[in-house]
């Protein structure tokens, strides 16, 4: 056999995979094409194209084609690589842009000489794996104080078209507090994909940041590798670098949309709503590279998932759910305090926070509901009580101050704006907090400063002074100097 296997027999093609004829009966060998492998596809008229092979058969093997398989012909040629799909991993590639190729697409220089490393490989054994236990300060309050994002943790931010999730996903990567940040975009138009890389540039964390871009207009074979290369490359720099790096994917949705288009190519039986059947181990297989090393970092997984029409129970959000710790709910531009939910949030609160965090939690959502509760009376009519009318207070303070997106604020401050709203709206008997608490971190009313007393005054309420009398006990005595008036 040569050294790499070539054959020149296409059976068929179908949208951007090609079926070509490898008789059976052959030795196997190094470069055998075996599941996920590359190969190269050669066309008649001298261009080609990388293609992995995903499917084999007794005769057979279908690859899907990265560029498509526009101006293809029967008699094009395939040659084996015998290995699979690789990506460039160096300090080389922190501040570059690549393509779902693996390709730089930034214009910078070939890293052709750089070490690469396979993709797509096993997630990490459990035993070498420590318990989620550090938190990752996002400086967003209703993650920070509500849903804590923790080393570790895979998480999705579940929204609709149409919600600010993007801008969202880039502000939480510049913000949070890691040593790198790997970003992935799955399909993204090109304004959302310079929208990204300008607000990293912007914010100084480019030279630390890694981008695997799909956009709409690339080949769906390349998205479904964006996830593979970006967590590839995350889990070497948390093994071998020891670092703490933030993995930001957008949006999955356009991951399981892919695979769909190549499971109705490849004449796969469809489950629910067309999609695969293994959809749910695809996510999976991603979703827990996620993990804290016993000997090294850690890699934290934050995804996109959009909800087709804002249903929940959409294929790719309702598995999605079964695997992740949790999840964001995004919607009007607020972080829904109800639909969101961290899992992990248990391990860090108190115990690395402020020991009044777990208070200000319960206490702050169980008013916000009381909130909403009182404004559905009002709405029908009802008579509101004082302590109702606090609540809306308290209500519209809260979600202007907290769940507002924008709104930018380290974890303290948040806490000490969190006790400011409460006494702005309660008396401190209304909070049924633990006294300690309040007398510990209430803000209780300055007092005023004492207004000075009024001296005694010399001189009478006019602003003339009093006129000398004499003494009239003793006529013709002389005056005896101006006489005191005391002003009552």
């Amino acid at each position: 056999m040569s050294l790499f296997a070539s054959y020149s027999k296409i059976l068929e093609i179908v949208g951007d995979i090609i079926r070509v004829e490898v008789p059976a009966g052959e030795e196997v060998g190094e470069n055998t094409p075996r599941f996920n492998d590359l190969a190269v596809l050669q066309n008649a008229n001298g261009s080609g194209s990388l293609a992995q092979v995903i499917d084999l058969k007794q005769g057979s093997v279908a690859l899907q084609v990265f560029r498509g398989t526009k101006g293809v012909s029967t008699n094009s040629q395939v040659r084996f690589l015998g290995h699979p799909m690789t990506a460039t991993y160096s300090d080389n590639i922190l501040g570059r842009v690549f393509r779902g190729t693996g390709e730089p697409m930034d214009g910078g220089p070939e890293l052709s000489q750089d070490p690469r490393v396979p993709i797509g490989g096993p997630s990490v054994n459990p035993m070498c794996r420590i318990l989620a236990s550090k938190l990752i300060r996002t400086n967003v309050p209703m993650i920070d104080i509500y849903n804590c994002l923790v080393e570790s943790q895979k998480i999705p931010i579940f929204s609709i078209s149409g919600e600010p999730f993007n801008p969202f996903l880039a502000r939480i990567g510049i913000q949070a507090d890691a040593d790198v940040v790997v970003f992935g975009g799955l399909g993204l138009i090109f304004d959302d994909y310079y929208a990204f890389r300008k607000t990293f540039e912007e914010a100084g964390v480019f030279p630390r940041t890694v981008m695997f871009v799909n956009l709409a207009s690339d080949p769906i074979v390349e998205r479904i590798l964006i996830p593979d290369m970006a967590l590839a490359v995350a889990e070497k720099f948390a093994v071998e670098e020891g670092k703490r790096v933030l993995v930001l994917l957008s949006d999955m949705t356009s991951f399981a949309d892919g695979l769909k288009e190549i499971s109705i190519a490849m004449d796969q039986v469809p489950a629910n709503r067309g999609y695969p059947g293994d959809l749910y181990s695809q996510l999976a297989r991603r979703y827990e590279k996620a993990a804290d090393y016993a000997k090294g970092g850690s890699v934290t997984l934050l995804t996109v998932t959009t909800m087709p029409g804002g249903d929940v129970t959409h294929p790719v959000p309702d598995n999605t759910g079964y695997i992740t710790e949790g999840q964001f709910y995004l919607h009007d531009g607020m972080i829904d305090p109800f639909g969101s939910l961290s899992r992990l949030k248990q391990n860090v609160i108190g115990k690395v926070t402020r020991e009044d965090h777990s208070q200000i939690m319960n206490t702050t959502i169980r008013l916000y509901a009381g909130a909403r509760d009182a404004q559905q009376k009002q709405a029908m009519a009802f008579e509101l009580s004082d302590y109702d009318r606090k609540l809306i207070h308290f209500g519209d303070l809260f979600r202007d101050r907290f769940m507002d997106i924008n709104v930018d604020l380290p974890l303290e401050a948040a806490l000490d704006l969190a006790w400011q709203t409460l006494a702005e709206c309660f008396e401190p008997q209304e909070l049924l907090m633990k006294q300690e608490l309040i007398d510990k971190y209430f803000p209780h009313p300055v007092p005023s400063k004492p207004t000075p007393a009024q001296p005694t005054s010399t001189q009478p309420a006019s602003t003339q002074p009093a006129s000398t009398q004499p003494d009239s006990s003793q006529p013709g005595s002389p005056p005896s100097g101006p006489q005191t008036t005391t002003v009552a």
